[in-house]
């Protein structure tokens, strides 16, 4: 069983295979066991020791690996993201999350905004590098919820460093707006469906999007809507012809209309089932979506500061229902943040370099997709697959990324990563080996 899990994990790695030269592979397989075996901090001379490399392979060699080694994370996020397109209908979500990081010299190091820690009244600052990360939502048979897979980053450079620099200065949702076009190109027939928060529903991510594209955002409840014209009527002062749209109630002003009772909707959201209240309208927001028709859903909230939150879909047909759930199940990247930074040190690189700070966290997020990927190879028998045993956490029916990682961690620990030859052995092993799906048939 061991030796299985080993060469479908090998498998799954040379999915990869062609973003690298022979020499990076092998220098990259041993960093992805001895990265996800690490314990505590996570940095390139703990891998070393956690696959039992060090003092065997000069580390010199792996640290170039990162800071001068002919590869692209964008190239490794193509081909996850070709794989994970087979699998069923594209989701997409898009978001930034923050890593903390001291020092001086550090590539693309800058003071942003800790939206963690900070408050309406008070905000809280601290340095560190802001990654854009857009990530494809699947649906595994092992949990309730979908999970997000990373495949694309981008890191924010503040604009203070960028006239130090003397660089232009991009945005995050520029940055964002270039990772969804990526996606486009690499998928150029695919329909594509992309969730983000409110700071990504603007006219830079929104606008001149391609029809096969449908986004699922958030907008302000003060936003001015809009409809066409249904037929042609002269303006009362002047009597020119109107072309305009025509005005229609603003999201909190909709929600006061008491002649447009609320819709009660059982919704899935976030594990549970949920009594929502919610009013629709299709109209065009056009200083975001331009000409554009949507759906849009004010929901009236029971908790929480805000007393209203409104939703939108760029595809009109879309039932309240189902614009809520979607873009509920936006939560999932928050989720896959905390489980970066806890679990596989996301956010512990030490690296300065442009090109090392530029590929170690994504090497990280890279290799979060591909332990998914590769327990989806065993989901077949996943029951079989014991948990471990937590008589005070009876409610526990799902499988969590920290399974995901010790079943990884305990397959890894017995193979021999120092020897080249050995580890040459192995892929040709795995490559023959078939799935036991394959040969139940």
């Amino acid at each position: 069983m061991a030796a299985s899990h080993l060469y479908a994990l090998l498998r799954v790695l040379q999915l990869v295979r062609p973003a690298f030269t022979e020499p990076s592979f092998l220098r990259f397989l041993v960093l992805f066991a001895g990265w996800v075996c690490s314990g505590g901090t996570h940095a390139v001379t703990e891998a070393l020791v956690a696959a039992g490399v060090s003092g065997v392979q000069h580390h010199a060699a792996f640290h170039r690996f990162f800071s001068r080694a002919r590869w692209s994370a964008d190239e490794v996020g193509r081909l996850l993201l070709l794989k994970l397109a087979a699998l069923g209908p594209l989701r997409l979500v898009l978001d930034d999350t923050l890593c903390s990081h001291k020092g001086p010299k550090v590539f693309g190091l800058g003071s942003h905004l800790d939206a963690v820690h900070s408050t309406r009244a008070v905000h809280v600052f601290c340095f560190g590098h802001v990654w854009v990360t857009l990530a494809v939502l699947v649906q595994v048979p092992f949990a309730s919820r979908p999970w997000a897979l990373p495949v694309l980053f981008r890191l924010y450079r503040t604009q203070a460093e960028c006239q130090r620099k003397g660089i232009a200065h991009r945005k995050k949702t520029q940055l964002g707006r270039e990772l969804v076009e990526r996606v486009l190109s690499w998928l150029p027939t695919a329909p594509v469906e992309l969730a983000a928060d409110e700071a990504y529903s603007c006219s830079t991510v929104l606008k001149q999007l391609p029809q096969r594209l449908v986004f699922v955002g958030a907008m302000r409840p003060d936003a001015v809507l809009t409809r066409p014209r249904t037929h042609r009527c002269r303006s009362p002062k002047t009597g020119r012809w109107l072309t305009r749209d025509v005005t229609v109630p603003k999201p909190q002003a909709l929600a006061r209309d008491a002649a447009l009772p609320w819709q009660r909707l059982t919704a899935f959201l976030y594990g549970q089932s949920q009594q929502v209240d919610c009013k629709e309208v299709v109209a065009r927001w056009r200083s975001a979506a331009g000409e554009r028709m949507l759906k849009v859903v004010v929901v009236r909230m029971t908790g929480g500061s805000r007393p209203l939150r409104v939703f939108f879909c760029t595809d009109a047909s879309l039932t309240a229902l189902q614009v809520v759930e979607r873009y509920a199940f936006r939560w999932s990247i928050e989720v896959l943040f905390r489980d970066l930074k806890q679990l596989l040190g996301f956010a512990d690189s030490r690296a300065r370099r442009r090109l090392a700070v530029l590929r170690t966290a994504p090497f990280a997020g890279l290799s979060y997709t591909l332990l998914v990927l590769w327990y989806l190879e065993l989901a077949a028998s996943w029951q079989q697959l014991k948990l471990p045993v937590r008589p005070w956490y009876t409610t526990k029916a799902t499988v969590s990324f920290a399974d995901v990682l010790r079943l990884a961690q305990a397959t890894l620990a017995r193979a021999r990563w120092h020897s080249p030859r050995r580890l040459r052995a192995n892929l040709r092993a795995a490559s023959r080996a078939t799935h036991p799906q394959e040969r139940a048939a």
